[in-house]
């Protein structure tokens, strides 16, 4: 049997060793967990804002172009029934659309033919992902669309 002496040593190591002498291992482990933690918070709180942009974007861009795709040659169709767009009023109303519904970002509009493109460019910024560096996050969307006769009737394709 030890002496009472030399078994207060021993518990006290012992003690020592199960009440906290880590040497700052616990407190590393916190910090890089903390961050990986709201790394990934931040992925899905931005990404899911820069999706929700780009869906709007691509919404904006769609509705821009069917609106362009309201301008037909009035002249053109009575006289000979071809359907066609008259380019500079499509262009024109398409930018309207786009001024009306109040799209940021960059909007280009062209007119090719009877189809009527509008591309959105912008940027989303981010809550979370800002703390990395990453400040935006850059959105594009398409639509483009074409005058129909409507249902029934031979389409006027692109």
């Amino acid at each position: 049997m030890r002496a009472p002496a030399a078994r207060h040593r021993h518990l006290r190591r012992i003690l020592g060793r199960l009440s906290g002498e880590d040497s700052g291992r616990v407190t590393a482990f916190t910090v890089v967990f903390a961050a990986a933690v709201l790394l990934f918070a931040g992925l899905v709180l931005d990404g899911g804002l820069a999706l929700a942009a780009k869906v709007r974007a691509a919404g904006q861009a769609q509705e821009a172009a069917r609106a362009g795709a309201q301008a037909i040659d009035l002249a053109a169709y009575r006289s000979t029934g071809t359907l066609r767009l008259d380019p500079d009023r499509a262009a024109a109303l398409a930018r309207g659309y786009l001024t009306a519904a109040q799209a940021t970002g960059t909007a280009t509009v062209t007119v090719g033919g009877n189809t009527v493109t509008v591309s959105i460019f912008t940027a989303q910024p981010t809550r979370l992902l800002g703390l990395v560096g990453v400040r935006s996050i850059q959105v594009t969307a398409t639509g483009s669309a074409h005058p129909d006769r409507g249902p029934g009737t031979q389409a006027a394709g692109p």
